[in-house]
């Protein structure tokens, strides 16, 4: 698969994807997160991410979660062709503008996460996940894998599958993917 192809398919999923943001979905697609992540075992420090663009909000799930005890952190992007970094956040971290228009955690510790809840552009039902192109999370996810057991959790609607998506060798596969539909895991 070329990355014209690539880039096809990403068009097709971000339209899906603004389409389904503005149904009213987030609240049903937290639900089914909040209950797929207080099931997965030894999950003591998460990572969720701040949501961008048209991308459903894992906000009240990372909130729920930090009330519940959890560690909970997002991803600091540090450079190009870098692994992510992942600070703690709380419901109440005093949040800035980081380099890509997220916000990110003023200060917090830099945390190793046990899971990763990412957002992405689309996904099938392999758990193939094709995100923005950048590949800091596949990046990310070995450098954790390489210390410890990570899981990755994708954080989507249900009109981001697509049929198949391409894979490449250096593509983390997905553990799970969750929408307002409920969570699958692979």
């Amino acid at each position: 698969m070329t990355l014209q192809d690539k880039a096809s398919l990403r068009k097709i999923a971000f339209a899906a994807r603004k389409s389904a943001h503005g149904q009213g979905l987030d609240q049903a697609a937290n639900a089914a997160l909040l209950k797929a992540a207080e099931a997965l075992p030894n999950a003591q420090v998460i990572a969720g991410y701040m949501p961008i663009r048209t991308e459903v909000s894992p906000l009240a799930t990372m909130a729920a979660l930090s009330d519940a005890g959890k560690r909970i952190c997002v991803p600091v992007i540090t450079g190009e062709q870098q692994p992510l970094e992942f600070h703690e956040w709380t419901p109440t971290s005093d949040m800035v503008d980081g380099p890509f228009g997220e916000m990110v955690p003023r200060s917090g510790e830099r945390l190793i996460p046990d899971v990763l809840i990412m957002p992405l552009v689309a996904f099938d039902k392999t758990g193939t996940r094709l995100g923005y192109g950048g590949g800091f999370y596949d990046r990310s996810l070995a450098q954790i894998a390489a210390k410890k057991q990570v899981r990755a959790v994708g954080f989507a609607y249900a009109a981001q599958e697509l049929d198949v998506l391409p894979k490449e060798p250096t593509d983390w596969p997905l553990d799970a993917i969750v929408t307002e539909m409920g969570a699958v895991t692979f």
